[in-house]
């Protein structure tokens, strides 16, 4: 069993320029449209109710934030270090075309051009699957990701569908995950999943 035993916040960047250095540490990116429940997923996932702060105005954050987490196994007692990047929000329509622009871009230098990433994590609010700027984005990160790079997509919010409509998603989307953080469902499955990919790709290097 893997938990996340310690997280906590290291600083924020306006842009690539001005991210930390983490040459010794991997890093997990969580990208999301806003208001599709990223901070409170972050919050779940390191079991830290104010890590990650939940803005009550979609779209209000434009700074790229680190999180340094610890991840423990349990069963060999070994340690695994990592850097979580909480990216903002992305297609936000409320801010000047201005903003955007200069938002969107930081965005996507950050994506193509940060050699530290070594998974994306894409979530998706489970009862919109289907929106045009999700798919935009999962083609744009299939399309420039390097090859020891990983995405995974996860659908947001599961305890909003009944049973018919999770199945019907899992269907169609036989390689996402999908979690609830108001329930912390699935989310242990997440963070193995992560640490998983994580030693992957150290044993690549």
């Amino acid at each position: 069993m893997v938990e996340i035993v310690d997280a906590k916040f290291i600083t924020s960047a306006p842009n690539i320029n001005a991210a930390p250095p983490s040459d010794l540490q991997d890093e997990v990116v969580f990208m999301a449209r806003s208001n599709v429940g990223k901070s409170s997923l972050l919050n779940a996932l390191t079991n830290h109710k104010g890590l990650a702060k939940v803005s009550s105005t979609p779209g209000k954050t434009r700074l790229i934030n680190y999180f340094d987490v610890t991840f423990l196994n349990r069963e060999s007692n070994e340690k695994k270090f990592a850097k979580f990047v909480d990216l903002p929000g992305f297609g936000y329509a409320k801010v000047s075309k201005s903003i955007k622009h200069d938002w969107e871009k930081n965005l996507t230098d950050y994506i193509a051009h940060r050699e530290q990433i070594k998974l994306f994590i894409h979530l998706i609010d489970c009862r919109h699957p289907h929106l045009d700027i999700d798919t935009s984005v999962s083609e744009f990160l299939f399309e420039n990701i390097h090859e020891n790079q990983v995405v995974l997509q996860i659908f947001t919010k599961i305890d909003k569908l009944n049973q018919k409509e999770q199945n019907a998603l899992r269907r169609e989307f036989p390689h996402a995950f999908m979690v609830s953080s108001a329930k912390k469902h699935g989310t242990k499955k997440i963070i193995q999943t992560i640490y998983d990919i994580l030693n992957e790709a150290v044993d690549e290097d």
